[in-house]
């Protein structure tokens, strides 16, 4: 059940940073409903790849996190939203991103949105 709450969190969280920024777009999905399950399918994506590659990354990274006291994450996690973009753009819908410096606005974004919805929806 907690994966499928994360994966409504990073679905908005992206859906907002997709209005926010130009450079970022779903594309796919005549319909509002379409729209929303593309939506779904990148937050899917991106929740996925986050569980598996992410924790790689930070392990062989762990250097440059503490040289630059953790602002590497929001390199990481605009590396994260680029792999998302790669893996869905093999398809007709997902994620586009123009450049790197969208990925990492839209990262932060996302990073956000996520943090403060997540602390909205934790009732412990």
């Amino acid at each position: 059940m907690g994966f499928v709450v994360r994966v409504l969190i990073n679905g908005v969280a992206i859906w907002l940073a997709t209005l926010v920024l130009p450079g970022l777009e779903v594309l796919g999905g005549d319909s509002t409903a379409g729209r929303i399950g593309v939506i779904l399918l990148v937050a899917l994506v991106f929740g996925i790849v986050n569980a598996v590659v992410k924790p790689i990354v930070k392990l062989v990274s762990l250097p440059l996190y503490v040289l630059t006291l953790g602002l590497f994450t929001l390199v990481v996690n605009a590396l994260m939203l680029m792999l998302t973009a790669w893996i869905t753009e093999r398809t007709d819908w997902g994620l586009r991103i123009d450049n790197f410096g969208t990925a990492v606005l839209g990262a932060l974004i996302v990073s956000v949105v996520s943090f403060v919805l997540s602390a909205l929806t934790n009732r412990d």
